[in-house]
């Protein structure tokens, strides 16, 4: 089967009308530990007569030796990208959701320090859900587009962006809990990383309000 390849479509029809077109999506969602990221791109006119990079897709479309190659030509074909965060005590504190929201601000927010100000375009924010605007305290111009990270090249970028950068984070936090194998399964269930919650119990970066195994914390 043939595998999606991201264009610049909607952007262009959306950059008749505005200056700026920015792009969401996240990373680490369905995570057992770790932060949330969101990615965020932004592109112009000018960006989006240029040719989509070679081999970017969504980040889970990316085979993982070659993402970190995509993710830096990606960065080097938007105007801006950047990446937002938000941790796992924060998802425990407001829950995923406005966690996610949180992130997209924060990617958003660096974005505007750049000289990108989201309120000058619009937002294209991969899945069915504004879950900026609830968290943003503006009305930012979100257009919810399902499976934008596969169809809308700006949106792949901001995946593969967000994906390269949170992989990075992991495998540095796995350093200081070997045991988890955060190396290889950055955070997401896996049994040696089950097997080692069972055994070990919960680190500070788990989500711990998350029904994650029958052990009890560290602390």
């Amino acid at each position: 089967m043939a595998v999606a390849v991201p264009t610049l479509s909607l952007e262009r029809r959306l950059l008749r009308e505005t200056p700026l077109v920015f792009a969401c999506d996240e990373v680490g969602r369905g995570a057992l530990a770790g932060p949330v990221a969101v990615g965020a791109s932004v592109v112009d006119a000018a960006s989006a007569r240029r040719r989509v990079p070679v081999g970017l897709r969504d980040s889970k479309l990316v085979p993982e030796p070659r993402r970190a190659e995509v993710a830096e030509r990606a960065a080097g074909w938007v105007r801006a990208s950047a990446v937002g965060w938000a941790e796992s005590e924060e998802i425990d504190e407001i829950g995923i959701m406005r966690a996610l929201g949180l992130a997209a601000v924060r990617a958003l927010a660096a974005l505007e320090e750049l000289g990108f100000a989201p309120a000058a375009g619009v937002v294209l924010l991969d899945g069915n859900h504004d879950y900026i605007n609830p968290v943003s305290g503006a009305r930012l111009p979100v257009r919810p587009v399902i499976k934008a990270d596969r169809d809308c090249a700006s949106a792949s970028a901001a995946s593969v962006i967000a994906k390269v950068a949170r992989d990075a984070r992991m495998v540095t936090l796995h350093d200081d809990h070997p045991a988890y194998e955060w190396h290889s399964n950055k955070g997401y269930a896996s049994p040696t990383h089950r097997a080692a919650i069972r055994e070990l119990g919960l680190s500070a970066h788990h989500r711990r309000s998350w029904a994650i195994a029958d052990a009890p914390t560290l602390f």
